[in-house]
């Protein structure tokens, strides 16, 4: 498997962080470039996903509390926005950050939190590398600088915890994992899996980065897969590029072990 990889990482034109760990004994299968730190593009909404639910957790909320939705705060890419929705539930607000990569949702979000609060959280759950510095969509904000940014290294450790369900209390780690496996945009892990696969994962995407992360589970045994592509100049190759290297990664661990047994 690594073999195929390094050769599938030699020819290809842009820069690439990858990591494959066995979700039980934390070993990592492969781990490239996992320290680098890069734009995170859609992959920030995890982290807020997991600290909206532990303020909910802590301060006793209802995922069902309504947040007022001001109009002025509809931006493009968004089911909230095509709604004209004025109000919605957490909940609700959780979901479609995550399983449309919702903007709106996540710029309501990250008002709910402040950004603050947020990197804080992140933080202290041991993020190093994953910063929020601007809310999506707000280009001005990324022309001087100021970008969302996380590493392979803490998109592992993240997904880690999450699997071992460490952050939250059972019901809300059910909530995560639940949210997270009904993801709808499967243009990259998922691209070449012919058999039906259950994966929570989350996708993240900008002109030049492409990244897909999540949980694949398995008779065979459950896996985490990153790969964090920067540097890219045409996001479809890139998508592509991802789903290659998901495909190796599955037909070694799932498939050759169906064999085996």
């Amino acid at each position: 498997m690594k073999q195929t990889i390094t050769q599938i990482l030699q020819k290809a034109p842009y820069k690439v962080h990858i990591f494959v760990k066995d979700c039980k004994t934390e070993h990592f299968y492969i781990s490239e470039k996992i320290e680098d730190t890069f734009p995170s593009a859609s992959l920030i909404k995890v982290p807020i996903l997991l600290a909206v639910l532990n303020y909910v957790e802590i301060n006793n909320l209802s995922l069902e509390q309504e947040i007022k939705i001001a109009p002025e705060e509809w931006v493009e890419f968004s089911v909230i926005s095509e709604q004209r929705l004025e109000q919605s539930t957490i909940y609700e607000l959780l979901v479609w950050m995550i399983i449309t990569s919702d903007n709106t949702a996540t710029n309501v979000l990250i008002n709910f939190l402040g950004m603050d609060t947020l990197n804080q959280y992140f933080r202290e759950i041991g993020l190093l590398q994953t910063t929020v510095q601007r809310k999506m969509m707000d280009f001005e904000r990324l022309a001087k600088g100021y970008d969302n940014t996380t590493s392979a290294r803490d998109m592992s450790l993240l997904f880690s915890r999450i699997y071992h369900r460490d952050l939250l209390s059972s019901a809300f780690s059910d909530v995560t994992i639940n949210i997270l496996s009904r993801q709808r945009v499967h243009e990259s892990l998922k691209r070449y899996l012919v058999d039906e696969v259950k994966l929570a994962h989350k996708t993240g995407g900008l002109d030049t980065v492409d990244h897909d992360v999540g949980i694949v589970y398995s008779s065979s045994g459950d896996y985490l897969i990153g790969v964090f592509i920067t540097e890219v100049t045409n996001n479809d190759h890139a998508r592509q590029l991802i789903g290659r290297i998901s495909k190796v990664v599955y037909d070694y661990l799932v498939k050759r072990k169906e064999m085996i047994e």
